[in-house]
């Protein structure tokens, strides 16, 4: 079981007064919850420096079907990698353009291969990798 512990932090008026605003800006109801999620955030792009353990992620790719073999390449792809991949979307935006969201799990290096090769075909028009955590090892 874990407990809660208080510590004091100092910090300029000026970079105080802008966190504040940031907290505001983002509906934290106080400064504590803000730090642990900042925090959070620093330990999960550590956990993605690590080797070791299972690391999970979100692709968010755009593009038109109708490039020519776009829609086979990510299929090839998706296919070939299969066992890094849980989970996948596709929304249709309009006559032409896509939308597709893959959730990736399994060693960092082979997620970010699978990611670049992704987000690196022609035709993507735009794409977004999103690094999380299995929640195993943050509190």
């Amino acid at each position: 079981m874990s407990f809660v512990k208080r510590f004091g932090v100092s910090m300029d008026d000026v970079l105080l007064e802008k966190f504040d605003g940031l907290i505001s800006e983002k509906g934290y109801k106080n400064r504590s919850e803000a730090i642990r999620d900042i925090i959070r955030e620093k330990l999960v792009s550590d956990e993605w420096k690590s080797e070791k353990g299972e690391k999970v992620g979100t692709v968010t790719l755009v593009y038109n079907h109708h490039k020519r073999g776009i829609s086979d390449s990510l299929n090839g792809i998706q296919h070939h990698m299969n066992r890094y991949i849980i989970s996948t979307m596709h929304v249709h935006l309009d006559e032409g353009n896509c939308l597709e969201v893959i959730v990736v799990k399994g060693a960092a290096k082979r997620i970010m291969s699978l990611v670049d090769k992704l987000i690196g075909l022609k035709g993507v028009k735009h794409g977004r990798f999103v690094m999380t955590t299995t929640g195993r090892d943050i509190v």
